[in-house]
């Protein structure tokens, strides 16, 4: 019997599990951290380090005394966050500034300029990661720190992700050469690959922008799967965090991929985590590489097998902007959802309030909704945005199907559907296949199978799966609701590809929308 914490980084909040080898998971605390955000910049989306290691030791000397144990029974703690979260730091890894969360779109141009640059160099990497750099990932928002912090460019030292900035704070760690990186989020998020020698090389870097000069090198490091030992917990923190120091810690990894391994995710099955967004995890034996997805990196899901992910920019954001503007909550608003049947509202919502992560990649688009008539409820939109997100998950998986990904399984995890039978519904309803729903929460429950696999409690990944992950919900597909949903799926594809794509007749509509918003903005007085 072992006892260990897995530790989980939401955007607003860090929840601590601990987890008994045996017992399964015991009990969990969270602590909120504030989101920084700027009403006249609706792309800018940042937070504290210090916020949230206060936060991680609110929650992990709570969850000590909720389950009423010692903190020295605690055999390992493994920890996993949003991604890309991106931290520049300068000598002794001190923070220069607060994270870009992955949520912060503010480098969309310089997202452009790598895609374009990535094109005309031929730079294989950009095959690895769907064809297009994104503004949510690591090199956009470096540069965008570079270009707009010309005061503390001396200063810079390094750029660290957040799962690996938590892992060498805890650790203390202060040589960034010694601090080992997550392929998971390098791999995905910064154009790392092993068979292509590591990160893009020097020259195609400052062909971008002479700024990136010399960050390939402050980069460098050991680069590592989860199965291995970032560190072990020092004496400071051990003391913090109610915790018994020299424990190992596991190199990190984002939330969504370890949320999918506590889902159960085996090779060939596709994870839905819903939550404030939505990650698409899949593990596939093989390498194929897919347009339009947020990267295929062997090692990151499953250190043995090859991670395929993509998702959706905004999902659970979108029900509570929908709810806020009602002056109601989520909660009530679902109240008799149930009842709802496919088409019934005559709405059909694109959901890319906060842009497009798959497959367009398009940062530069906002919310839809189509069919409004005088007696349209919120209620409606409400249940028209799930079905759209459900839509959108489909193009996502067809886009995989097409191009060679196996997909077994379909699992929903993530902290939405425990709570919402009616989106598991409408997701099998569209996707017109089964989907598997973990019959208990697993947030964090990933974390702290890779903190097992650090103890030595258990050997491989599949071996603590079997043991405390659990089972399945099923919610089937319906005939006569499948039927509706594939005419509607075929009207969303219609306009998700008119009026997402920039050289599509409809695709400037929305980019100038955006750009007219901006202007008026910047001429408003503060």
């Amino acid at each position: 019997m072992a006892i260990v914490a897995g530790v989980d980084f939401g955007t607003l909040s860090v929840r601590v599990s601990l987890v008994d080898s045996e017992r399964g998971l015991l009990t969990s605390a969270i602590a909120e951290y504030p989101l920084h955000r700027k009403r006249e910049d609706p792309e800018y989306a940042t937070q504290s380090h210090e916020d949230q290691m206060r936060a991680l030791a609110t929650a992990t000397r709570e969850a000590v005394k909720k389950a009423g144990i010692s903190g020295d029974q605690v055999e390992a703690i493994a920890l996993d966050t949003t991604g890309s979260s991106v931290i520049p730091v300068g000598k002794d890894l001190v923070p220069l500034g607060e994270y870009y969360l992955w949520c912060d779109h503010r480098a969309k141009g310089e997202a452009a300029e790598i895609t374009e640059a990535a094109h005309r160099e031929k730079l294989e990497a950009i095959e690895w990661c769907g064809g297009v750099y994104s503004s949510e990932w690591g090199f956009s928002k470096l540069l965008h720190w570079l270009r707009h912090n010309p005061a503390k460019r001396s200063e810079f030292v390094s750029a660290f992700e957040h799962c690996d900035m938590v892992a060498a704070t805890l650790c203390g760690i202060t040589d960034p050469k010694k601090v080992k990186r997550s392929i998971c989020a390098m791999g995905h998020k910064w154009l790392w690959n092993a068979k292509l020698g590591g990160l893009p090389p020097e020259k195609f870097l400052i062909s971008v922008d002479p700024l990136l000069a010399g960050v390939r090198e402050k980069l460098s490091g050991e680069y590592a799967t989860s199965d291995q030992i970032a560190g072990k917990l020092s004496a400071k923190w051990a003391e913090q965090l109610g915790l018994k120091s020299g424990i190992p810690i596991p190199v990190g990894a984002f939330d969504a991929h370890w949320d999918a391994i506590g889902a159960g995710c085996r090779t060939d099955d596709m994870v839905n985590v819903v939550g404030t967004s939505t990650c698409i995890i899949g593990i596939t034996p093989s390498v194929n590489l897919v347009p339009g997805v947020c990267g295929v990196v062997q090692g990151s899901v499953h250190p043995q097998r090859t991670g395929i992910e993509a998702g959706l920019s905004a999902v659970g954001d979108i029900f509570n902007a929908i709810a806020t503007r009602a002056g109601s909550t989520v909660e009530q608003l679902s109240q008799g959802l149930e009842q709802y049947r496919a088409g019934q509202t005559g709405l059909l919502r694109m959901t890319w309030d906060n842009g497009d992560r798959t497959v367009l990649v398009n940062p530069n688009l906002r919310g839809v909704t189509l069919g409004w008539n005088l007696q349209s409820t919120a209620k409606d939109e409400l249940f028209a945005a799930i079905e759209g997100t459900a839509f959108h998950t489909r193009v996502i998986l067809d886009r995989m199907a097409e191009h060679g990904v196996n997909i077994k399984r379909v699992i929903n995890a993530g902290g939405i559907p425990q709570k919402n039978d009616v989106l598991n519904r409408v997701y099998a309803n569209v996707l017109g296949r089964p989907v598997l729903v973990p019959a208990k929460s697993v947030v964090s429950l990933g974390s702290a199978i890779f903190a097992f696999l650090a103890a030595g409690t258990f050997k491989t990944v599949e071996e603590a799966q079997q043991k405390i992950c659990p089972p399945h919900i099923v919610y089937e597909p319906q005939k006569s609701e499948q039927d509706v949903y594939d005419k509607l799926h075929a009207l969303y594809s219609e306009l998700y590809f008119a009026l997402g794509q920039p050289n599509q007749s409809l695709g400037n509509v929305l980019p100038q929308l955006i750009r007219l918003a901006e202007s008026a903005n910047q001429k408003t007085p503060n």
